[in-house]
Parts: structure tokens; sequence; C-alpha cells
């Protein structure tokens, strides 16, 4: 049995705390600024959601789930905001100013994904609170950044897959342009914001001075999308859409097997040939259209031909292994469901459970982060909030702090 991992003595391992002691404003809507604030939270970060009165995060009323929309708890707003609290503050009254005033003494960062010009309109723009508090860390998410002929233009995921070129490389030249399966480029953009607050923290544990960070979700997209870009940027070549097959080597894709979809990158000449040889298609290795990378590039449609006939022998699951064990990358095609499930999470966990009295529910189940910490993965504690559920709480630790003689850090 594995040593257990040092606890806080309230259920969160030391070893995953690596924000412990920071504080962050959260004060953003849906999904690219809370899964940020998500992945802070997840390593100790004390995320305040600061939501308005008229109903706070939009995605309380987004999800699969009727009951839990009608409830302000729908499951989009689940899946991104645990281990936060909620306080509502009216940001547009003259008392609610001052409140989130008293909360920015006592944060370490803002996250915030309004429209540009939004904050200034209220008083509460980088500048403003930069006098007020210098060791600020403030994060602004929008979708086309600050600055620029779009920067007030209204930005959803969707929007940023299309202007970033995201849809008119997904799927294949019969349905391109194709939106990803996922919000993409809010998840990059809220990965990218979170990387960036990090780095903005070091920095000012050196020299105490905080920092704005201008995240733009187009420009994280774009970013993301590395060897497509650097192949135009670099080489000349112009993106295409190329469905489940890999641009850069053949065989490398999407094959059919006797029962299931699978996977392969025989990327390597090495890898190619073991895969001939695994096949029972030893002549596939001399064939002159199959001879080296750039032949085989050619002949993409001819190869999938002569490999699928021999895949279609044993089922994908089979061929996983067999493939796995001479050195092919191969692996099935999984539905959701199957993926987390499948053995590998079991012995990783991705997922853990926390208790939840809601719609008949005792307990909720949300992913974590996607590393370990010293072995260790950073699972969430406490469920998301109900609107406004700290606000007493989180009031009375400012009126605390003020008699107590000043602000946080």
């Amino acid at each position: 049995m594995p040593t257990p991992w040092p606890s806080d003595g309230g259920g969160k391992n030391v070893s995953t705390r690596l924000l412990d002691g920071i504080r962050v404003l959260d004060l953003s809507n849906v999904l690219a600024g809370p899964f940020c604030g998500y992945q802070l939270a997840l390593l100790g970060a004390d995320v305040i959601k600061v939501e308005s009165p008229d109903g706070g995060d939009l995605a309380r009323q987004l999800g699969a789930d009727p009951a839990l929309n009608a409830a302000g708890m729908g499951a989009s707003f689940l899946a991104q905001n645990a281990d936060k609290r909620s306080v509502v503050v009216d940001l547009k009254s003259e008392a609610g100013r001052a409140t989130f005033l008293q909360l920015v003494d006592s944060a370490d960062v803002l996250l915030e994904n309004f429209r540009p010009g939004v904050m200034r309109r209220l008083g509460l723009d980088h500048e403003t609170l930069r006098e007020r508090r210098p060791a600020l860390v403030y994060c602004a998410i929008s979708g086309f950044g600050q600055t620029g002929p779009l920067s007030r233009s209204p930005a959803y995921d969707q929007i940023i897959q299309g202007r970033a070129g995201v849809m008119s490389v997904t799927g294949d030249r019969d349905s391109a342009p194709l939106r990803v399966g996922y919000p993409v480029c809010d998840t990059f953009g809220g990965l990218t914001a979170a990387f960036a607050i990090c780095a903005a923290l070091v920095q000012r544990a050196r020299t105490g001075e905080g920092a704005f960070l201008d995240v733009s979700m187009l420009d994280s997209a774009l970013v993301s999308m590395g060897w497509i870009v650097s192949n135009l940027l670099i080489a000349g070549q112009t993106p295409v859409p190329m469905g489940n097959d890999n641009f850069t080597a053949s065989p490398s894709g999407t094959f059919a097997t006797a029962r299931g979809l699978l996977n392969i990158a025989a990327n390597k000449q090495d890898q190619y040939e073991a895969l001939c040889d695994t096949l029972g298609a030893p002549q596939l290795k001399t064939d002159p259209r199959f001879a080296d990378r750039e032949s085989r590039k050619r002949h993409r449609a001819e190869l999938r031909t002569e490999i699928e006939r021999h895949l279609a022998e044993a089922d994908a699951a089979t061929w996983e292994d067999q493939l796995n064990a001479v050195g092919v990358p191969a692996g099935q095609v999984l539905e959701v469901a199957q993926a987390l499930s499948q053995e590998q999470l079991q012995a990783r966990p991705l997922v853990g459970e926390v208790p939840l009295d809601l719609g008949g529910r005792g307990t909720l189940q949300l992913t974590g982060s996607a590393f370990l910490v010293d072995g260790q993965r950073c699972l969430p504690q406490a469920p998301p909030p109900r609107l406004g559920q700290h606000s007493a709480e989180i009031l009375g630790e400012l009126d605390a702090a003020q008699h107590c003689g000043g602000p946080h850090g």
C-alpha cells in the first residue's frame, strides 16, 4: 500500500496546494474564465467567485439537466466551479463597488472575461486597481484581446474556432469546415490564462509588482495550432482538412478493423516495417508505392486499403495489443464513457467526488487536474457554491481583516 500523502486536516493534500495562500477574485462567466479559476482552485488557491445579484454566472442556467438549470446549478456551472466560494456583489452600485474594493485589497489575482471596456465603465479597470493595489495580478480574458479592431466584438467558442482557422482543418474535404466537438478555444483560453497567472505570481514573488495579463482566445487558439501554422509560415504549405489522417506521415490515422476503429501512428520507417510484419504482409515493405515516407504519403488511399484488408482479421482491441507489443503506437477509438472507464484512469484516478445535496443527488463527480504533483492528483474537495453561498462568510473576513489592521498579503 502506498504511503498516504500528508493532509492539511481538511481533506486537501498538502503536496497539491501549490497555490496555498493565494486569493483569486473570479468575476468570469461561462467557461474560459471559470475553467482558469477552477485550475487555480484545484491547486489550493482561495478562489472567490464574485457574482451579480441577478442570477450570477450564466452557466448556472446551462447544461443537459433542466432541473439543475432551474435551480441555478446547471451542469455547465458544476463542471468548472468546485472548490470556489461565491459572494454576491452589485458592481453597478456604490455600496457594491466599495465592497469589491475591499475584496481587491485582500486579493492576489483578479480574473475577468468581460468584453473590453466594461470594467473601465465601472471604474474598476486595471489602471484604477493598480493604484490601489500595485501587487495585484489582473488577468482579462476576451475573444480577441484588449486591443485591435475586433477587441470590442462579442465572441463565443465557435466564433473563435471559425476565425482562428480551426474549423477549416477539422473534418475532411467533404465535411470541413467543421466545429471541434467541444469548446476547444474556450478551454485553451482558460489554460493560457492559468499559465500566465502562475508566471506572473512567480515574478511578483521576486519583485513585489503585479501585472496586467491580456489573454486572447483567438491568439490562444492559433498558438495551439503550432504545426499547422508553422507549415504555412515556414514551408508555405496551405493547411487542408484531412479527416483522421496525419498530414506528416502515412500510415498514420484511423483504420477499420473487424470490430471497432483503431488509430495507428506508424510514423517512422521501423514502425511501418513492424506494422507490415505484424499484419502478416511483409510484401508491403518492399512495394515501391510504400517503400519510404514520401511515397507512402502520395499513396495513402492504396496503403489504407491494403492495411484494412489485413486488419479485418481481428478486432481493434486485439490489434492494439499486438501492435503496441512491437513498438507500433496504436489505440482504440473510444466513446467518452469508455474513455472514462478505461483501466489507465483507474490506475491514475482523474475523477473526484464531492458531496452535493441537490436534486436527489448526494455526490457529484468532477475531473481534477491534468497532472500529478509529487505523485498526487489535484482533485476537488468542495462542491460548486450556490449563488452567494459564502457572502456572509467572506464579508465577515473582510471586516475582521480591517479590525486586525490591513489587507491580505
